[in-house]
């Protein structure tokens, strides 16, 4: 049995998150899982999930192998080497991520900018700002796809030309709310769309909070734009925090009700800000961890060592000598740099995200120059 075809048929099973990390971590490979899932030893499976594992639906299986199949699509398990090791530190991890996008992006230094679906006009132009300004300091931004204030973040990322992931309480293949289906077709094109559910998983409201969970445990810190009291960005916010992860809230009038949230938040102790300098200054030292967190995945012991590419084969050292060769003082594109390396975006991605983070690269609206 295909890797891939076992976790689709873990997915679909039903098995408590905390069950299927410990065997997808305690078995050779996802095969060896499922079976042990079957067999069912010291489980204590309720009935649903052993007639799940047993007899599976193969039009649900049909279904989900041909979205697999489909371009820029992966499924992610726990215990991959691949697994972002943020996401791995935060509270109750999702053992599989079903993505459709670039899969390295994950590893890339992210902000999470949340917030109200209903907000001010003056709100919705924070948010953009903000999030220009994070893509234009080579950070990717990181939202959930609603209306208002998600959807504004990622736009404005797009147009800035930068890196932006989407984190969505349904399938990989439902857009919610349905008006958002073309922006998130853009960002599956230029950035990630990141799901803990199967395709096919309709909406439902208690899928969301495990979503605000994803995009707090991907993220550096998560900057709380405007926010009612009862707004799920708190819960993004909450989550940040006790995930150990920065939290920031921008300040609005006392006479607006989705500026309460956040002002709740800084009396909390969220930093107050007003700029995106002030994040970014912040969040810059915290930066260093991931860094040394991908050297581990890549096999660096330093910035100019041998490593890994994303696909987890041996990087040459010859590799980072072409990148370096290639890159000049003016800003180039992944693709230049990929026709004069002959590297693949991947591999390119993921040594650029050490030369950026070990501060001898900077990224300027997805294109990459040396430092000064």
């Amino acid at each position: 049995m295909e890797p891939d075809t076992a976790l689709l048929l873990l997915a679909r099973a039903g098995l408590p998150a905390a069950l299927l990390r410990h065997l997808l971590e305690s078995q050779p490979d996802a095969p060896a899982a499922l079976a042990a899932a079957r067999r069912g030893a010291g489980l204590s499976l309720p009935p649903p999930v052993r007639e799940a594992l047993a007899r599976p639906c193969p039009r649900q299986l049909g279904n989900d192998e041909a979205w697999l199949a489909g371009r820029d699509r992966s499924l992610l398990a726990w215990g991959s080497p691949d697994y972002p090791a943020l996401l791995r530190r935060a509270a109750s991890p999702p053992p599989l991520l079903f993505l459709e996008g670039d899969p390295a992006l994950l590893w890339h230094p992210q902000v999470a900018v949340v917030g109200s679906r209903h907000p001010t006009a003056g709100g919705r132009q924070r948010a953009r700002a903000f999030a220009r300004a994070f893509a234009g300091a080579g950070w990717a931004v990181t939202s959930g796809l609603a209306e208002g204030i998600d959807a504004a973040a990622h736009e404005a990322t797009l147009e800035a030309g930068g890196r932006t992931l989407a984190v969505i309480g349904t399938g990989p293949d439902q857009a919610y709310p349905r008006r958002n289906a073309g922006l998130m077709a853009r960002i599956a094109a230029d950035g990630l769309v990141v799901s803990e559910h199967p395709p096919g998983t309709a909406p439902v409201a208690s899928h969301f909070p495990g979503r605000n969970r994803i995009i707090a445990g991907l993220s550096l810190g998560t900057v709380v734009v405007e926010a009612a009291l009862r707004s799920g960005a708190l819960i993004s916010a909450r989550l940040a925090a006790e995930a150990g992860r920065e939290v920031f809230a921008l300040p609005g009038s006392v006479d607006n009700p989705v500026a309460r949230g956040c002002h709740r938040l800084i009396r909390e102790g969220a930093a107050l800000v007003e700029t995106p300098g002030e994040v970014v200054a912040a969040l810059g030292p915290v930066a260093a961890s991931l860094a040394e967190s991908l050297r581990g995945r890549l096999g660096e012991g330093s910035g100019d060592g041998p490593g890994h590419s994303a696909g987890g084969q041996p990087a040459p050292e010859g590799d980072h000598k072409r990148l370096w060769s290639a890159l000049g003082h003016d800003p180039t594109s992944l693709d230049e740099l990929a026709g004069r390396t002959g590297l693949t975006v991947a591999e390119l991605s993921s040594m650029l995200l050490v030369m950026e983070l070990d501060g001898r690269v900077v990224a300027d609206n997805g294109r990459y120059a040396r430092r000064p």
